[in-house]
């Protein structure tokens, strides 16, 4: 589908149904759900449109929907409605950064009015996205995927290259380094972006309905399948499919994984139809597929018809020039994720942050920044011992190469308030940044040559 997008999420079909019909009135196409869930994989960078959801539903709430989408993205438009009074409510959800709140009942010019005006803003916030990133400025895989270190470039580059492809697609990195975040990345910025995202992790597959949930089923194929069901592959036809750890994928299930890959067709469990699969696979993986090929544990034709494009993924230990800025950032999101204002960071814990290994990466420095922001932890984790006791000299030069990237990443590149800050002069700190091979854009994306 092509144009703005309306969601309009009410578990009561009546109502569903009704506004709906009203809304179309007023020239406006709206896709209906009666529950939150299938939603969510509807949502991206790129989703062009709004989200109109009751508040009090069983599963999902819409304050937690809320939430969930501006995880993805905190600038789609969220609308909620309720047939409940209550202020207390309303005020949670304006803080929790919804775009309209609606009590029950309502006429359907005013939530057509709310809705237009909801989808301007989002035409214009996709609009500005696209003209700072053909101005060479920050864009949003900058943005979910910060960094000056050459790894990140070169991993941005190369996913730019390969987003705009239907080309199945490999993503390797260790535990926690976000390669959940680059699939999504992709998907958001292909011609998919507007139709589902599904992700599957194969590690928490149910053994004994694995291929009903992959490939679905018609009535009576199984003890207890009492009417037809679309698998997974099935329900993301037109968008992506992700495939989270698929080194955890079943053997015997690999070759009818791979029979899909190749021809781009599924047959549901009791029946003999072939139902065509419009999809684009992306697949991630912690351990190197290739040694587990060796082990025998993964299908070598499998691993070689994944691997089309493949991105690796740089843990943190990989870019610890990053971690300042990256770090800094983090806390801003965290502040506005949980309503607090923004909190200025101490250099002295950033620095301490910047000299630690995080074996879980990305994932632990969140973490911390949200018990930072939440008041809970004032010190990041022991990361573990030490390989070997460390000299008094290298502990200083950990402090200090901390200190210049921690006041680099506050002041955004620009070099005058951070020697002034550090109260060293302009060559001193010159020649600090060379020692400590710290490059002086590592908080902005702009050079700042302001001596």
């Amino acid at each position: 589908m092509s144009g703005p997008r309306i969601l309009l999420i009410d578990d009561e079909e009546e109502m569903r149904r009704s506004s709906a019909q009203a809304l179309e009135l007023f020239d406006l196409t709206v896709d209906t759900f009666a529950s939150a869930e299938p939603v969510l994989e509807l949502i991206g960078y790129a989703f062009d449109g709004v989200v109109v959801s009751d508040i009090r539903m069983p599963g999902m709430d819409g304050m937690t929907l809320l939430q969930r989408i501006r995880e993805v993205d905190p600038e789609v438009p969220v609308i909620l409605v309720t047939g409940h009074a209550d202020v207390q409510l309303a005020v949670s959800a304006m803080r929790a950064g919804v775009y309209d709140f609606l009590e029950k009942p309502f006429t359907a010019q005013h939530l057509a009015g709310i809705i237009r005006r909801a989808m301007d803003r989002r035409s214009l916030v996709l609009e500005n996205r696209r003209l700072r990133a053909v101005a060479g400025k920050r864009d949003d895989i900058e943005a979910r995927l910060p960094g000056r270190t050459q790894v990140m470039v070169d991993l941005r580059y190369r996913l730019r290259a390969i987003g705009a492809t239907d080309a199945d697609t490999l993503i390797i990195g260790e535990t926690g380094v976000g390669k959940e975040v680059v699939a999504r990345a992709l998907h958001d910025i292909s011609a998919r972006a507007n139709r589902p995202f599904i992700a599957i992790n194969c590690a928490a597959l149910p053994e004994n309905l694995i291929e009903s949930e992959l490939f679905g089923h018609e009535a009576g194929a199984f003890p207890g399948a009492l009417r037809p069901r679309f698998g997974k592959f099935e329900h993301g036809r037109g968008g992506t499919i992700l495939l989270d750890e698929i080194g955890s994928m079943p053997f015997d299930l690999q070759a009818k994984f791979l029979r899909v890959l190749q021809e781009r067709v599924i047959t549901r469990l009791g029946s003999n139809e072939p139902v065509a699969l419009d999809v684009r696979f992306i697949a991630t993986s912690k351990v190197d597929l290739a040694e587990e090929v060796a082990a025998g544990r993964f299908r070598a034709d499998l691993l070689y018809r994944l691997n089309v494009a493949t991105l690796h993924v740089p843990a943190l230990a990989q870019r610890r020039a990053d971690i300042p800025l990256l770090f800094l950032q983090l806390v801003r999101e965290a502040a506005a994720r949980y309503g607090r204002s923004d909190m200025d960071v101490p250099p002295e814990l950033t620095a301490d942050i910047a000299g630690r290994s995080w074996p879980g990466n990305v994932r632990e420095l969140r973490n911390f920044a949200d018990r930072l922001v939440l008041g809970l932890d004032t010190a990041p984790d022991e990361a573990g011992p030490e390989t070997g006791p460390q000299r008094l000299a290298d502990k200083v030069a950990a402090y200090e190469r901390g200190l210049i990237a921690s006041a680099l990443a506050a002041h955004g590149g620009s070099l005058k308030p951070v020697y002034e800050q550090l109260g060293v002069s302009r060559k001193t700190l010159y020649e600090k940044m060379q020692k400590y091979g710290l490059d002086k854009n590592l908080g902005s994306g702009l050079l700042q040559d302001d001596f």
